[in-house]
């Protein structure tokens, strides 16, 4: 009995072990045939997977979303333009000095400049990016981009080029504002860059390293900036600082937001090798707005000015004046009779708050009263000997008044490419001149492509008519075809003559 018990149990062992040795060879057909349908259909392919995003951030009502660069380079790449300025290299300075009949010089091999056949050097090329702000054609950029350059050349995204005029520039500020003649142009908004915070996700569009429309990603590092890169004597430097990759020929192009609107305009980059280490620098917003509108509505910038010169006030500083430390901006120095000096303002003062907006840092100031105008009121939140005042200051221009410096801007004077300038009394009277015309700057454009006039040239005569004061010059060559001479003199007393072409 008892063996055949065993018997049973060896045979169910048998039985179970047949059955898992059938499984396995069965297992081992069904791979075999499947390794042999994969063989015979080679690369084995999937529908496409949208990646998955990693990243959120959230909006302004607080609401988590997926952080998505996509969807906002889609809406401003086509806002962003490439530029081109063009340099001639200088020839002969004595070209136009002498006339030996009319209109030689236009007629003549000595057009244009030009030097003896073979002397002449290749132009300079430079590039930059720009952002293109109305349906009208208007674009900011950087003035160091199109600074001396004699013909400027815009690129859109699509590839269509057009030649740029230049409607002003603001060297303070390193902004320009250039115009095409386009139709159905892409344009940017502009944001309160006030309302940009640190941390903020920005994007960074341009043309770096001559790579087109280009899109680099990062975050709002730190604000109101300054780092000395803007030699100008009055320089404004309060600058927005990324971390998103910023190259050379990235200047001019856009630092936006998350939305697609405008932060700031791309300008520098601090680095010892030239090239992207981690930290850009934009304009903000609120500073191209404030340019752009002076630009567009007086010619010329509208700088107010408080009148002082100031430093960041810190610890060390605070020891060196022995003061109590306090957070803001001393005032080193009071220009005498400036605005600052007539409201009551003071050396060793510390400038708390301008308008009620904190003023911590130099840059900051200066980056508030850069936004007015003179004859604007700003009140000034003061330190003096531990206590709080309040000072009312009507801002000044550079000349110490509050008049606005409207400049005459005509379709014509644009294409001429300069700021012109009434005679100033005592230089006309310096040089027995009964009125005139002086050209304070030089830009892109006619003049200064097709003659070698300098600036401080002044004007005294066009086409043998007698040139009184800067309507004259718009009123003598507002319809005008053909070839123009210009009849002038330099400060030193030098005649010189100058003629180009308008129809070219």
């Amino acid at each position: 009995m008892d063996t055949n018990k065993s018997n049973k149990s060896s045979l169910k062992v048998y039985l179970f072990s047949a059955a898992i040795a059938l499984a396995v060879s069965l297992g081992v057909i069904g791979i075999n045939e499947l390794n042999e349908k994969e063989e015979i259909k080679g690369v084995t392919t999937v529908e496409t997977v949208q990646g998955k995003h990693v990243l959120y951030t959230a909006d302004e009502e607080g609401n988590i979303k997926p952080l998505d660069f996509t969807d906002t380079s889609k809406k401003v790449l086509d806002a962003v333009v490439h530029i081109k300025s063009t340099q001639s290299s200088p020839n002969y300075g004595n070209q136009g000095r002498e006339l030996p009949d009319p209109f030689k010089e236009f007629f003549g091999d000595m057009f244009k400049g030009q030097s003896p056949e073979g002397m002449r050097s290749q132009p300079r090329i430079g590039t930059g990016s720009g952002v293109i702000i109305n349906d009208q054609g208007y674009i900011i950029t950087n003035n160091h981009v199109i600074d001396n350059a004699d013909e400027v050349e815009v690129t859109l995204y699509n590839n269509e080029s057009y030649k740029a005029t230049v409607i002003g520039t603001d060297p303070t500020t390193d902004l320009a504002l250039l115009q095409i003649d386009a139709d159905n142009l892409s344009t940017m908004s502009l944001v309160n860059s006030d309302d940009v915070e640190v941390g903020e996700w920005v994007l960074a569009v341009g043309n770096p390293m001559g790579l087109n429309s280009t899109v680099t990603a990062g975050i709002v590092s730190a604000k109101a900036r300054s780092i000395n890169i803007n030699q100008d004597k009055f320089a404004v430097e309060s600058f927005i600082q990324t971390d998103a990759a910023i190259n050379p020929g990235n200047s001019g192009g856009a630092l936006v937001n998350l939305d697609g609107n405008l932060v700031g305009i791309n300008t520098a980059i601090a680095s010892r090798t030239g090239t992207y280490t981690g930290y850009g620098f934009a304009v903000p917003s609120n500073i191209v707005t404030k340019v752009v509108e002076d630009l567009l509505k007086y010619g010329a910038v509208q700088r107010g000015m408080l009148g002082v010169t100031i430093r960041t006030m810190d610890s060390n500083l605070a020891k060196e004046k022995k003061v109590d430390f306090t957070k803001g901006v001393w005032i080193e120095q009071v220009g005498e009779n400036s605005a600052a000096d007539k409201a009551g303002i003071q050396s060793g003062d510390i400038i708390l708050e301008v308008n009620g907006e904190e003023t911590t840092t130099s840059p900051r100031l200066q980056e508030i009263i850069a936004s007015k105008r003179p004859g604007d009121e700003v009140i000034l939140l003061v330190n003096r000997d531990g206590k709080e005042k309040e000072f009312k200051v009507i801002l000044e221009n550079v000349n110490g008044t509050t008049k606005l410096v409207k400049k005459e801007k005509k379709e014509i004077l644009n294409l001429l490419g300069a700021d012109f300038e009434n005679l100033d009394k005592d230089l006309a009277e310096k040089l027995d001149l009964d009125g005139g015309v002086q050209v304070n700057k030089l830009y892109p454009g006619k003049i200064k492509k097709e003659t070698q006039m300098r600036e401080g040239f002044i004007i005294t005569h066009i086409d043998a008519k007698r040139v009184r004061n800067v309507e004259d010059v718009a009123e003598i060559l507002e319809n005008k075809k053909g070839g123009v001479m210009i009849e002038g003199v330099y400060e030193d007393g030098s005649k010189y003559y100058y003629a180009f072409g308008l129809d070219s």
